[in-house]
């Protein structure tokens, strides 16, 4: 498994249009080969803004690079840097990615 994240420090009262964007925008990730599952975590908010995470697992980091490089990742970022997500965001997100070592799963 293959873990990407995403952070992203939000105005602090940006907080419904920011979770807008990420509802209401076409993220295309179904599509794609190798994708597993994509979570948004909002965290605590500090010194006027709101930390956000965005967490996307894929089966490999192959898959992952091959999303980024996709016709379907174009479409779903159009529109990142525009005018509207800079007054929401308070800087640009940082990615971190990381690969699986261990991991442990509830079965029924």
């Amino acid at each position: 498994m293959y873990l990407t994240m995403n952070r992203f420090k939000v105005k602090a009262g940006q907080e419904a249009a920011f979770e807008a964007v990420w509802r209401d925008r076409d993220s295309h990730l179904t599509e794609v080969a190798g994708f597993v599952s994509f979570d948004l975590f909002k965290g605590p908010e500090a010194e006027g803004v709101r930390l956000y995470a965005s967490h996307t697992v894929w089966e490999s980091e192959a898959a992952f690079r091959g999303w980024t490089k996709s016709e379907a990742f174009r479409d779903s970022h159009k529109g990142a840097g525009a005018a509207t997500m800079r007054d929401i965001m308070a800087g640009p997100p940082q990615l971190e990615v990381f690969e699986s070592v261990q991991s442990l799963k509830i079965t029924a």
